[in-house]
């Protein structure tokens, strides 16, 4: 380089340039690593600001007696003479205001004060944001631009920290050369092999600066910086993406806010003391995890480890298969690796997914012509493998004495019967599995000994302590007995934020044809006629009011579905419906074709009606894109009814969910309906609330309990032809 002024001038500009482009290459980085915690710090701010004027808003409409239930003996009916009548008055008042009523003293005032400061503080604390899609609340948009700007921000410096680290290293070393090279005085009485050194380094970080992957990681950086703007995302995006994923975003929500841990230790203890203990501080491997835990499912997982041979009985929509998959990954990550999953052939596709989905696991399906090459390939590499029950027992690759890392049993309640060969074939698997979990929203159905059952095929010990008798009299004993084995959470419990569920009962009165119909079939003492007549048949009373249900639920631009048993009655449905309809899902139709009706139901813009049997479509499938749901006739199981809402009302779900359950009066409808609730009662008892949640004492005295036998389908027609005068 020619040495002139000018030159070094030139020298001096370009040195300072480059090393601060490197530099500014790093601070951009720094305030991108930077920007989560502002985020959150922001998204805790919004949460607790809407929280609280949402209480505040309670607070307006709650009468100032309710104060005495928070402090015994208050005075108030001068302070209610006076105007001050809400909760939300005494809040507004100052002391001195509250002072000036004629009557009051220092003593009521301080107490009426602190009585509704505890109360707002109790509202404002057990307050959670409930995501509306349909309001799109301006405070509850600013919340989704905090927490997706956080998301993406987090998730960009993850994946930019290598490309930055070595950007650092390459242009680190060659900052000093660079600070010289702009500096006037220090080139100035540097020697000629140091500037020469100077130079050089300087002409190396400007080759760092020029390299593509320095431009590429700028780009990222400036993109990244972008998206973490809270600003930057519309309103239309930002619940656009809420919609897509609404699950991941409440989890987000809820850790970021603490409200996850504090719902989960708000309920009653799920084990006792040290047991508890030693399952929370037991450390869990997420490595190979896709997906965010919530408190209550990385417990569930952490169940699973520590107690080896357990039921996860959590309420349908909790997300069960999460944990179970937290827990083989768990496992693989420590060299466990081969896992099997056993359940209907009808949700294996939905496993499939959900494998492929949250984990880093290979997913075999060990289901069709190919299983036996896939259970090779399972048993070579190791992975998630997905079977049937009654694929199990004839998987001739399968080795009898190789010992699985876990095994999965879903839908347990299908081995319930301990006589079965299907439950025969999973209990021999669970005895060469180091560790087995069965999974049942619904594990006890119509027998206490059912339940019974399914421990036995675990905990054998256990299952004999219970005893021989399925009287509700024992329910408090049976719980505290099968605690280390059961584990059950309730939504109400631990997902404060799902859309709540509104359940109606639809009653009809029939017709002169449903009437006709009604009769002849009770005359036959057909009980399967009977229920048919009763549903929404063409020309049938039910139908016009199921008809008006779904014309209704269009115009709000909800999506319904609509369950019966009868798969004439879906055809009937679907022609009075028409273009609308899709389905019906049935035993018949094979499990891929099921999930494509379901992915092309949430596809669909406008109304849209998917039509299930409820035996088919009622297990297994994840259909969140309806916010209406329509029971055409009542099941004899409560179970059945339960999980078919479930595929609705569960994780991921955005809107309230609208239950209509139609009813028939006068007919088979009722007598059914007194079946369920005697059904209801006994699991209330014995697995709703499982003892390692707590053991609160519960009044069995008075209980009663339904003895099903096979008499019950002739008592319903004798009792329904006494009615109608038929003998």
């Amino acid at each position: 380089m020619a040495d002139t002024a000018r030159d070094r001038r030139q020298i001096r500009t370009h040195a300072r340039e480059q090393v601060a482009h490197a530099r500014d290459t790093l601070r951009q980085y720094e305030t991108l690593a930077s920007a989560p915690a502002r985020l959150r710090k922001a998204v805790r701010a919004h949460a607790d600001a809407v929280a609280s004027e949402d209480a505040s808003g309670r607070l307006v409409t709650m009468r100032i007696t309710e104060l005495k239930k928070v402090a015994k003996g208050l005075r108030l009916t001068r302070l209610e003479e006076a105007g001050i009548t809400t909760v939300a008055d005494v809040l507004a008042n100052s002391r001195e205001q509250l002072l000036s009523v004629p009557g009051v003293g220092a003593q009521t005032v301080d107490e009426v004060k602190a009585a509704a400061e505890m109360l707002a503080a109790r509202f404002a604390a057990d307050t959670r944001p409930k995501f509306d899609p349909d309001r799109r609340d301006p405070r509850q948009t600013r919340i989704l631009a905090h927490l997706r700007a956080e998301q993406t921000a987090t998730a960009a410096v993850d994946e930019l920290r290598e490309a930055v680290y070595r950007f650092r290293e390459r242009a680190l070393p060659y900052f000093a050369a660079a600070d010289r090279a702009g500096s006037r005085l220090a080139m100035l009485f540097a020697r000629r092999k140091r500037k020469a050194e100077t130079l050089a380094g300087l002409e190396v970080l400007e080759g760092v600066n020029a390299d593509p992957e320095t431009r590429a990681l700028e780009r990222d950086l400036a993109a990244a910086l972008d998206r973490a703007k809270p600003e930057r995302w519309t309103s239309d995006e930002l619940w656009r993406d809420y919609e897509d994923r609404a699950a991941s975003v409440n989890t987000q929500l809820a850790k970021l806010t603490g409200t996850d841990v504090e719902d989960a230790e708000n309920t009653e203890d799920f084990v006792g003391g040290e047991l508890r203990q030693e399952i929370e501080t037991l450390p869990l491997d997420r490595s190979l995890l896709r997906t965010d835990l919530r408190y209550y499912q990385l417990f569930g997982a952490k169940y699973v480890i520590h107690q080896r041979k357990a039921i996860i009985g959590d309420e349908m929509g909790l997300g069960k298969t999460i944990q179970a998959l937290a827990a083989a990954a768990h496992l693989a990550a420590k060299g466990q690796k081969r896992c099997l999953v056993i359940c209907p052939a009808s949700v294996v596709p939905n496993w499939l997914n959900e494998i492929r989905k949250h984990t880093h696991l290979d997913a075999f399906g060990l289901h069709g012509p190919d299983r036996e090459e896939q259970a090779r390939r399972w048993l070579r590499r190791g992975g998630v493998a997905v079977t049937t029950f009654n694929t199990i027992d004839r998987l001739e690759s399968m080795p009898q004495r190789s010992k699985l890392a876990l095994l999965i049993v879903d839908e347990a309640h299908y081995i319930k019967n301990p006589n079965a060969k299907r439950s025969m074939a999973v209990g021999a698997a669970i005895a060469r599995s180091k560790r087995a979990l069965l999974l049942s929203g619904t594990p006890m159905e119509n027998r206490v000994k059912e339940f019974q059952s399914l421990i036995g095929h675990l905990r054998p010990d256990l299952a004999e302590r219970v005893g021989e008798g399925d009287e509700v009299v024992g329910a408090e004993d049976f719980r505290r007995t099968v605690a280390p084995v059961y584990l059950r959470r309730n939504q109400e419990d631990v997902l404060t934020e799902l859309p709540e569920k509104i359940e109606v009962e639809e009653w009809v009165q029939f017709n002169a044809e449903d009437e006709d119909e009604y009769r002849e079939q009770v005359r036959r003492r057909n009980l399967m006629g009977m229920r048919r007549a009763s549903s929404a048949m063409p020309g049938s009373a039910k139908l016009e009011r199921l008809a008006e249900l779904i014309e209704d639920a269009g115009d709000e631009g909800q999506k319904v579905i609509v369950f019966s048993y009868f798969l004439d009655v879906l055809k009937a449905v679907g022609e009075r419906v028409g273009d609308h309809a899709i389905g019906p899902i049935s035993g018949k139709i094979a499990a891929p074709k099921r999930q494509a009706m379901v992915d092309e139901f949430a596809r669909r813009k406008g109304p849209a009606v998917i039509l299930a049997q409820i035996e088919a479509g009622g297990v297994g499938l994840n259909i969140q894109a309806a916010s209406v749901v329509v029971l055409a006739e009542p099941q004899w199981k409560p179970s059945i009814e339960q999980q078919a809402v479930a595929r609705a009302h569960r994780m991921g779900q955005t809107r309230r969910v609208q239950v209509h359950r139609l009813l028939a009066k006068d007919g088979v409808d009722e007598r059914i309906r007194e079946v369920q609730e005697h059904k209801e009662l006994l699991f209330e008892h014995y697995a709703r609330h499982s003892d390692a949640k707590g053991t609160g004492a519960m009044a069995t005295a008075t209980a009663v309990a339904t003895r099903e036998d096979d008499s019950m389908e002739q008592r319903i027609i004798a009792a329904e032809r006494t009615r109608l005068g038929l003998g």
